[in-house]
Order: C-alpha cells, then sequence, then structure tokens
C-alpha cells in the first residue's frame, strides 16, 4: 500500500477482489480498481507490480472540516445543512459537492427563487482537509406574472383568481409568498377549484390541466388552468336509507344541511355526513359509515341524493404509538386523543385528534396514521409529529384610542420543557397606561381536566383626560378551569389586588376626590361559558353565553356582588351571498353591581363607552357629576350590538374586511351612599352634590368600520358619526387601535 495516511492497509484490502496468493486476473484487477474508486474514499487509485507484489498507490480523498454558505439571504444556514451530505467529518468529493449544489438549488426553487445559482468552492487545509463554501447568488424571487382561465364561463376570471391560493405579483405582496410559483401550491390551487364549484352546484367540473410556464429570462411565471364547467345541478330529490336496527331514516332527517330546491353544494353534503356519523354514535352505535350517493339527471340538470347509513367495518384500536417527540412528553401528546386503546376505531376521531395537536402549536407537522394490527379487526395508530420552537421573545409597538401609543416586550414559553406547561411575563409601557405581567397555565393540572395557573401584576393607568386620577393595581391571581364536555366550561379564580387611586386633579368631581387612597380587594370569581362557535377565534356561526359572579369580602376593604351576562349569536350569510366573508353578529350583555361596601368605590363600578359602545369616549357615557362632568360610573348595565361583516372590493390578499354596527347601551345606579356636600368656594356650596344622567335612557352609536389582519399585527379603525346621546355625555367619533410584534 503506498500513499494512505487516513485509511488503513486492511480496510483498503478488504475492498478488493484480489488477495495475497490469487494470481494476476488482470479482470480482477481492473474490477479492484473500480471498487476502490466506487467507495468515495480516494481521489486517485492506481495498481502497480513489483515482481510477484501488487502496489496499491491511492491518493485520499480529503475530509471536509467545515461546510460554510456565503450570499444567502433568503434561506437560513441551518436549512440549508439539512439537505447536504457533506457535512464535517464527511469525506469530500467533487460528485458530492455537485449533488449538494444540486440540494441547494431545489431548495431555492421551492422558496420561489428559480434564478438562483451555487458554486461550491474549497479552501485547502493542511493535513488534507478542506473547508467547503458554497458561494450563492439567490437572485430575485421568480414570482407569478400571470394568472389565467380557461374554459370559465359561469364565474369570471378575477372571481376564481380569489378561490385559488396563488397570487399574482402585485407591490403590497412583499410580506407574503403566496406570488411566488411553487409546485405543490398549484396541486392545491386545482383541489380549491374544484371544492368551490362543488359547493356551487357544478358537480360535472374537471381541472382538464394546470401549466406553470418560466419566462426565457427566469423571473417570471404564466400559470394557466383549464377546466370544464359543466351544467349547474339543483336538487331534486334527498333520501335517508338507515340500515342501523332501531334506528329509523326519518330520525336522521334533522342532520341534512340542504333542502329540495337547493342548488348541489358539496361541503354541504359533506356537512351533513359529519352530523349523521356523530348523531348516530350519540345514540350509541360505535361503528357506522355515511355513503352519500349523487345520481344525476343530466337532462334536467338535477342531482338525487342519497344517504346510506350502515356499519362501518368492526375495528378496535390494538396500539397508539408516538414518534418524533423529541422534547414533548408522551402524555402531553396523549391526552389529546379523543380516543384510547380497546376503543372502536373512527377517523372522524382521529381527524379531531390531529386538529387538537396541530392547535397546540407545538408542532410544525402532525401525521397520525393507521395501520392493520396483530389482526384484521384491530389497527396500530402511529402519531408522527416534529417539534418546533416554542419559546418567544417578541417586541411590539403600536397605538390605541384609548391607550395612545405603546411599548409591548414580552418572553414567552407555551411548552416549558415539554410539559405543556405556558409561562411568560410581559410588559407594557404607554402614555395612560402601563403594566407587567408574570402569568404560569399549566392546562392539565395533576393530570386532569384541569386548567391551573397564577398571574402577578402590576397594572398603572394615567386616565387623565378621561377620568381625572391615576390607578395603580398590584397584586396576584390564581385559576382554576375545568370543562363539562366539548361545549361547556368553568373558570373560577381568587384575586388579592390593592388598588391605589392617587393624583386627583384638584377640579375633580367631589365624589371623587372622596376616593382617593388605598383599599385591599380579596375577591373570588366563576365564569360558565357555554360555547357553540365554529370557531374560537374567527367565529362566523354558532353562539356563546357567559354568566359571571364576582365575590368580594372575603377580607379586604370592599364588599360587593358583581354579576354579569354576555352572548353572541352569529349568522353566517353564505347561502345568500355564496362568499363566507358575509355574516351578521348579534351581541347582548348585561351586569349588576350589589354593593353593600365597607367602603363606596367608583373603582369597581360599570363604565359605559368606548369598547362597548363606540361613538363615545371610554367611560364617557352614562351619570356624570352635574358640576365637573366626569363620569361616575353605575352599578346596572345593558348593552347590545348588531354588527354587519361584509368584504372590501379589494383583493383579498390586503386582509382588509369591512363591518358596519350599530350598538345601544344603558348605565345607571350611581348613587352613593356616604352623603356629598359641594365644597366652600363654589358656586353650590353648601348644597348637596347632584348627579346628572342617572337613568336606563339608551344612548345609540352607529357607524362603519374596517379591520386589517396586516402582517403588523391587527388594525381596527371605526367611525360613529350617528350617535344618540343624553346632556352630557362625551362622545367620539373616531376609533383607532393598532398593535405589532416584531
Amino acid at each position: 500500500m503506498d500513499g494512505n495516511r487516513r485509511i488503513e492497509a486492511g480496510t483498503i484490502r478488504s475492498y478488493m477482489l484480489v488477495q495475497a496468493g490469487d494470481p494476476f486476473d488482470q479482470d480482477r484487477l481492473d474490477r479492484s480498481l473500480k471498487t476502490l474508486y466506487a467507495t468515495g474514499l480516494f481521489q486517485d487509485v492506481s495498481l502497480g507490480r513489483q515482481g510477484d507484489t501488487l502496489i496499491v498507490h491511492v491518493v485520499e480523498n480529503p475530509l471536509v472540516s467545515r461546510v460554510a454558505f456565503e450570499g444567502n439571504h433568503e434561506v437560513t444556514d441551518e436549512v440549508l445543512r439539512t439537505n447536504l451530505q457533506l457535512r464535517a467529518g464527511a469525506v469530500y468529493t467533487p460528485d458530492a459537492a455537485e449533488t449538494d449544489r444540486h440540494a441547494i438549488v431545489g431548495v431555492y426553487a421551492a422558496k420561489g427563487y428559480y434564478d438562483a445559482s451555487v458554486t461550491p468552492q474549497i479552501i485547502r487545509l493542511p493535513d488534507n482537509r478542506v473547508t467547503v463554501v458554497f458561494e450563492i447568488s439567490e437572485g430575485p424571487s421568480t414570482d407569478i406574472a400571470k394568472i389565467s382561465f380557461v374554459g370559465n364561463h359561469a364565474f369570471s376570471q378575477d372571481r376564481l383568481s380569489e378561490v385559488i391560493d396563488s397570487r399574482e405579483e402585485r407591490w403590497w405582496r412583499f410580506l407574503s409568498t403566496s406570488d411566488q410559483y411553487n409546485p405543490e401550491r398549484l396541486d392545491y390551487d386545482k383541489e380549491l377549484l374544484r371544492r368551490f364549484y362543488l359547493k356551487n352546484g357544478y358537480t360535472d367540473f374537471e381541472v382538464l390541466n394546470a401549466s406553470a410556464e418560466l419566462a426565457p429570462d427566469r423571473k417570471a411565471f404564466f400559470l394557466t388552468f383549464t377546466v370544464h364547467e359543466g351544467a349547474r345541478y339543483k336538487v331534486a330529490k334527498i333520501s335517508i336509507n338507515s340500515q342501523l336496527r332501531n334506528l329509523p331514516s326519518d330520525a336522521l332527517r334533522p342532520d341534512v344541511k340542504l333542502e329540495v330546491g337547493d342548488w348541489y353544494d358539496g361541503d354541504a353534503v359533506q356537512r351533513t355526513v359529519d352530523a349523521m356519523e356523530d348523531d348516530v354514535r350519540s345514540r350509541g352505535y360505535a361503528f357506522v359509515n355515511v355513503r352519500p350517493r349523487v345520481d344525476p339527471d343530466r337532462q334536467n340538470h338535477t342531482v338525487a341524493l342519497n344517504f346510506e347509513v350502515g356499519e362501518g367495518p368492526r375495528v378496535y384500536i390494538e396500539r397508539i404509538n408516538i414518534v418524533g417527540n423529541t422534547r414533548t412528553e408522551d402524555k402531553v401528546i396523549r391526552r389529546q386523543f379523543t380516543l384510547a386503546e380497546g376503543d372502536p376505531f373512527s377517523a372522524e376521531q382521529m381527524r379531531k385528534t390531529k386538529q387538537q395537536l396541530q392547535d397546540l402549536g407545538y408542532f410544525s407537522s402532525v401525521d397520525i396514521t393507521p395501520t392493520q394490527g396483530s389482526a384484521p379487526d384491530k389497527a396500530i395508530i402511529t402519531t408522527k409529529v416534529a417539534e418546533k420552537a416554542t419559546g418567544s421573545l417578541t417586541f411590539g409597538g403600536g397605538y390605541s384610542t384609548d391607550v395612545g401609543p405603546l411599548l409591548d416586550v414580552g418572553l414567552g414559553e407555551t411548552n416549558l420543557v415539554g410539559s405543556g406547561i405556558a409561562a411568560n411575563i410581559n410588559g407594557i409601557l404607554a402614555t395612560k397606561q402601563s403594566s407587567i405581567d408574570l402569568s404560569v397555565t399549566d392546562p392539565y393540572f395533576l393530570d386532569r381536566n384541569l386548567v391551573a395557573g397564577t398571574d402577578v401584576f402590576v397594572i398603572q393607568t394615567n386616565y387623565l383626560g378621561t377620568e381625572p386620577y391615576n390607578e395603580r393595581r398590584e397584586g396576584f391571581a390564581l385559576r382554576l378551569g375545568y370543562e363539562f364536555n366539548d361545549h361547556l366550561r368553568q373558570t373560577w379564580s381568587y384575586s388579592l389586588v390593592q388598588r391605589d387611586v392617587f393624583d386627583v386633579a384638584t377640579t375633580a368631581s367631589v365624589f371623587i376626590a372622596s376616593q382617593e387612597g388605598t383599599t385591599l380587594l380579596s375577591q373570588v370569581g366563576q365564569v360558565l361559558t357555554l360555547d357553540y362557535r365554529d370557531s374560537k377565534s374567527d367565529p362566523h356561526s354558532g353562539y356563546i353565553a357567559q354568566f359571571g359572579t364576582d365575590f368580594a369580602g372575603l377580607g379586604g376593604d370592599v364588599d360587593y356582588v358583581r354579576t354579569s351576562l354576555n352572548g353572541a349569536y352569529y349568522i353566517p350569510l353564505d347561502k345568500f351571498t355564496g362568499n363566507s366573508d358575509w355574516g351578521i353578529k348579534l351581541a347582548a350583555g348585561t351586569g349588576y353591581l350589589f354593593n353593600e361596601d365597607k367602603q363606596e368605590q367608583i373603582i369597581d363600578r360599570f363604565f359605559l363607552g368606548g369598547d362597548n359602545l363606540r361613538g363615545f369616549e371610554t367611560g364617557g357615557a352614562g351619570p356624570h357629576d352635574a358640576i365637573s362632568g366626569d363620569p361616575l360610573g353605575g352599578r346596572f348595565i345593558y348593552t347590545s350590538t348588531i354588527e354587519l361583516h361584509y368584504p372590501l372590493p379589494v383583493s383579498p390578499d390586503l386582509g382588509l374586511s369591512g363591518r358596519a354596527f350599530v350598538d345601544v347601551g344603558g348605565l345607571m345606579d350611581s348613587s352613593f351612599k356616604t352623603a356629598c356636600i359641594e365644597p366652600s368656594g363654589s358656586t353650590f356650596a353648601g348644597q348637596p352634590c347632584r348627579i346628572e344622567g342617572d337613568d336606563a335612557t339608551p344612548r345609540l352609536g352607529a357607524g362603519i368600520g374596517i379591520s386589517w389582519h396586516s402582517s403588523f399585527g391587527l388594525i381596527n379603525i371605526d367611525l360613529a358619526p350617528f350617535v344618540i346621546k343624553q346632556p352630557g355625555d362625551q362622545t367620539q367619533i373616531f376609533r383607532f387601535g393598532f398593535g405589532t410584534q416584531f
């Protein structure tokens, strides 16, 4: 052996077909030479003969000391390294470098950079080592210049462009990737088109072709969708065929989500299937299968729907495997399962489980795969998750009408050491309000159906301009909640808070001046929630009702019982508009403060105006001091809202939505138990203090608003030029709120 420094001679001999004592066979020598090259360990190999001795001369390939990248801005080093073969300690070969070059180009292509170029370079180091540097020229992103549809007659180009996920290049999409070509997104676009046409009655719809043409300069794509719409069908007949014993077909009729005479709706058919399966299971049938059969009458352009309800295959869950959770504990994942080992298998329950795991926010991907177990009637459920970072350091800024310019800083972890416990500390510095809050929440306290948490906080509010005093609160709260079922939950809390009212203005009401000082609040509260909304974050249909009570007086300086009842009902208008962005929200609320207080406190009362009554300043509607005009709050409040949500005539990518609203509210019962006499020096010196506006006369604010779900956060703008007020009320036509994290 000659030339080998790093690789043992025995290792080289093990790759060769000829060994000591074998004859000099040229064919076997050639094959040995090729085998040594194929190992990838050697840059050069030659075989020579000295008498009866075979001399093997090798030049070893260098070892990779480090892999570096230059010129990459859109893709991080970590992402690129996960796609490479070469890494520290690996053997360098030109073929491996070329393979990695293609891999990097592929990563950029997936992000829409089809003009990216990659050049591998090596820097030679002592001891036959090299540093591999991939020089990257990213170039501009390859955006979608034009999207065209061929064969569409029922819907315009603009309407279909709103259906798909891909978008044409526009200047306002600089924070989005929807205008960058992605082959996977193209397949998703085809599915979105299919769902859209089926939802609107076109059962014969097909996407005949979806092509992406790259411009000669490789700087733009042109997408073309060729479609066949077919005729639009109405529902002529709906029938249910129940094959289950003791379950008549008519019992499932309320689960049907469309009626005879409606245009065929594929989404409504699927919702009917889901509702029937849930209904049947709730009646004690563990194995159920609902199959919708669509029989088209192409001459009359109608369809007959028949829902066949029968027993599904009897399959039980043998075992649940969880893989990929390198950080999150097994029990955190298993408690999200709606089924357990030994239960009947249900595809619907698997879908719910997957959604619940995704909603945790701990994983970048969740995949649940059923396979056959030890017998045909047993299934093994394998749940594969990919962990993602759950910690966050946030810096935010913004502005709101209530608190003015603000700075928001937070440090949080939603999955503390993989336990599922959330902890965060957050601070807000604003013109009119500053706070710091430390919060810890365990969503499964003691591994039971209990949500437990604690908050420690300090809040200072400068009400100057709204109320003539400043207020500081510092204390802690303990929380404990539980769910009765998927829709009913209750939360209990205990708070111990020291409140300080200070810097009372010299022009303030005598009622308010008497409030200056410190009080200690010891309060137990509960909130009972009934929630049937389709989404907790962006509801479109359903309703929610909440009943809350606060009991103060277990120690401390104040004694009261405060009750509240609030509800909202959401009415979708899809059926009439064909667009899910249309909807109506009906909301109402009321509250009463039963005050047998040791010391009367304005800060414990209800206030009207601002968020709960647009068109009026915060606390600007209702009872007020007859002389100073300062709001005094009240013990009884009621509010109601009618709000119409609608899309704006702009691209949906902008994230803009509109609303028209009418808010109605009233506030009363602001009398004070302690006597109040106007001070000397005032016009009414020595006379009893007077309160105006202390009645339940309704105030009304009406107007329009815009919400922008931007990358900078949610921006809300409301204009309420139409108000019905009472003397002394303080109106506010324009209301603005903005917040962001970056």
